[in-house]
């Protein structure tokens, strides 16, 4: 018998197919902010992002995230996308690679 079925989703900075659960929606909301989604099933546009900085930072240098998510974001929704990934990487399973090497 087959395993479980585990959905995936593709991080829309660096384009890497990954499990949903490792992966933070953003979602652009019906009033047109866009915030973090602990969930994944708030109403809205939603876009996947790797709970990475490089990530995030990619996703904004290259406007990855607002071309998914159809607006501009604000630089008040930029800086809570920050607070809440900075908030959730103490938990988050996934870090950056190399990033041991530039807190030492």
């Amino acid at each position: 018998m087959a395993g479980k079925h585990v959905p995936e989703r593709t991080c829309v900075a660096c384009r890497r197919l990954k499990p949903k659960r490792e992966l933070l929606r953003v979602v652009r909301r019906p009033d047109g902010t866009v915030a973090v989604d602990p969930t994944g099933k708030a109403p809205g546009r939603g876009a996947y992002i790797g709970a990475s900085r490089e990530c995030l930072r990619l996703a904004l240098e290259r406007k990855a995230l607002e071309r998914s998510l159809k607006t501009v974001i604000s630089e008040t929704d930029r800086a809570g996308l920050e607070a809440e990934l900075y908030k959730r990487r103490a938990s988050c399973p996934f870090r950056d690679e190399d990033e041991g090497s530039r807190e030492g």
